[in-house]
């Protein structure tokens, strides 16, 4: 590394990284809309031109959370496909499937199973969620009864 010349230093240049530019950030709110609206086959062509299948919002909200607590069980599949972490929890330590646990969504729960999703993973957990619901056929789901 050379040494910098006088007016210059070895600091990043913050005003031109890309997670300031506001056109950056607007396409990340589009992507995160797509997951929530559950547009499976626009977020899967932006997955697949490079967004992270597991980008997170200021949240820590992956855009597998987002698709599976708005109960979009073809968007979850696809992101799972796409190499989406089906046990990354959020900044509260939720996971997907304990979200779709708590609103109920059986599409989504089957399909994060199936993507391989740990039950007992997360604060709190898949079980315990099902358990303080009373959802006494997805703890047998769970192998949790």
């Amino acid at each position: 590394m050379t040494e910098p010349t006088p007016g210059q230093s070895h600091e990043p240049d913050t005003e031109h990284e890309p997670a300031h530019d506001p056109e950056v950030l607007q396409l990340a709110a589009q992507v995160f809309d797509l997951a929530r609206q559950g547009d499976t086959d626009k977020l899967a062509a932006y997955i697949d031109a490079g967004v992270p299948a597991n980008l997170t919002n200021d949240r820590g909200d992956t855009l597998l959370m987002l698709a599976a607590y708005h109960g979009h069980a073809d968007t979850v599949g696809a992101l799972l496909e796409r190499g989406a972490e089906a046990d990354r929890a959020n900044d509260r330590g939720q996971t997907p499937l304990a979200g779709a646990v708590f609103k109920g969504e059986r599409e989504v729960i089957a399909a994060l199973v199936a993507g391989g999703a740990d039950p007992a993973a997360g604060t709190p957990s898949a079980v315990e969620t099902a358990r303080l619901f009373g959802k006494d056929d997805l703890l047998a789901l769970f192998g949790a009864a």
